[in-house]
């Protein structure tokens, strides 16, 4: 069936989205459609103000409306405590646990090289650079405990190590197979609490 023509763009907008499918994206367009226009302009007002005030941190790499980011900003944290994550989501599943109280760096990725995500595609030159800065005591891979998580723990953990930093590994209390933004506080706590050396 022919739709007008700004309905069908943003159809086709909507499927670009990662997770949405073609009748997915139809649901959502016809929903916007019948919306209230307040309703439909609060959606268009969220998006471009995320486009224009969210960035990265230019120390972590992680989401931030301000620079240097809160985690990154706060001298009551533990700056000697680096947690590294694949994306700025999984920053949320660990504060879930109210534990770890040190910093975080965001690799942006993993190595996938069947994607042709290498080491170069990734954050790591930065947290290199904060590591050779001094004052960095332990560096926690908490990658996701997948191919491409374990891949790029066992990549870091190479460069990291004769650096004279101890590397560990989050326990795997979370699910081989699944990402760190699925994870609940408990199985996170866990994960954690059992970290092991690399």
């Amino acid at each position: 069936m022919e739709y007008p023509e700004p309905l069908t763009l943003l159809i086709e907008e909507l499927r670009r989205l990662p997770g949405i499918g073609a009748k997915s994206a139809q649901r959502l367009a016809f929903h916007i459609l019948k919306a209230p226009q307040e309703e439909a302009d609060r959606l268009r007002e969220a998006i471009a103000n995320l486009k224009t005030r969210v960035t990265y941190c230019s120390v972590c790499n992680g989401t931030t409306d301000v620079d240097p980011c809160r985690y990154c900003g706060d001298e009551a944290r533990d700056h000697r405590a680096i947690c590294v994550v694949e994306e700025p989501q999984n920053i949320s599943a660990i504060e879930k646990t109210r534990d770890f109280k040190g910093v975080y760096h965001v690799l942006l990725g993993a190595i996938s090289p069947l994607q042709g995500i290498g080491p170069d595609e990734l954050k790591i030159k930065g947290l290199l650079a904060r590591v050779a800065a001094g004052g960095v005591e332990e560096i926690i891979l908490a990658t996701n405990p997948n191919v491409e998580g374990e891949a790029t723990a066992l990549y870091l953990a190479r460069l990291l190590k004769p650096l004279g930093v101890r590397v560990t590994r989050i326990a795997m209390g979370v699910p081989v197979g699944s990402d760190l933004e699925y994870a609940d506080e408990v199985t996170m706590h866990k994960a954690m609490e059992g970290r092991r050396e690399m």
